[in-house]
């Protein structure tokens, strides 16, 4: 039988003109100074960070609010040098044989390499998993019953971009590590089936010495098409 929509009262809090452009322009000058880190320094950082960050994602939209993620965090040193030698050997391969010359060139102003050291110096990884599909065990028999999830990709990415945004603002710094194949991670984190590697994100502070690419955005006007009356 199909379950009834229960409604509630919307907490919505109404801003002034000014409030609203104030905290825009804010917004916008804070995740402006985002960037993709390497050089990540081994200065302890505060769990709650890490937790209040997976706590903001986790309230991203889904489809049929199925909430297909799951975020597994990794400080314990073993297991990071374990993910960093898989990722190398995945990112070696792909670097000397898989890529083409026109995905080199690509990639060449960033700098990048097969070498992933900052798999190790971050003080944490978060590897987020997509849940490909819902499972749930019949209260009678205990049986294992799989359920579809919808629009699971989407959703997954909509809430690693809040899980970025809420790290950035809380002052630390990420990356995103995507190798492929990415199914090493699977295996070293013990994950169920049912469950895809989406991306791999360092978190931590920055070395002094940091450095990024000296590469910039496209303009506004390149990727807003106002459609007006």
């Amino acid at each position: 039988m199909t379950k009834q929509p229960v409604f509630e009262p919307l907490e919505f809090k109404h801003l002034s003109p000014e409030e609203q452009l104030a905290n825009s322009r804010e917004f916008l000058a804070r995740i402006r100074t985002r960037r993709t880190v390497r050089d990540f320094s081994s200065k302890p950082v505060p769990f709650e960070l890490i937790e209040n960050a997976i706590a903001a994602a986790a309230t991203a939209p889904s489809g049929a609010n199925q909430q297909p993620w799951t975020f597994v965090v990794i400080s314990d040193a073993n297991i990071k040098h374990q993910i960093r030698l898989a990722a190398e050997a995945e990112e070696r391969e792909s670097y000397e044989k898989r890529m083409s010359a026109e995905w080199l060139e690509a990639l060449a102003p960033l700098g990048t390499d097969w070498h992933k050291p900052h798999l190790e110096d971050a003080p944490y990884l978060i590897v987020v998993f997509r849940q490909a599909y819902g499972i749930k065990h019949d209260p009678e028999t205990g049986e294992e019953i799989k359920y579809k999830h919808y629009y699971s990709e989407e959703s997954v990415g909509i809430a690693v971009g809040i899980l970025l945004t809420s790290l950035h603002l809380a002052g630390l710094a990420t990356l995103t590590h995507t190798p492929s194949p990415m199914g090493f991670l699977s295996q070293i984190l013990e994950r169920p089936p049912n469950e895809r590697p989406f991306v791999v994100i360092p978190v931590g502070y920055p070395r002094d010495d940091a450095q990024v690419p000296a590469i910039g955005k496209k303009s506004l006007s390149e990727v807003l098409i106002h459609i007006e009356k």
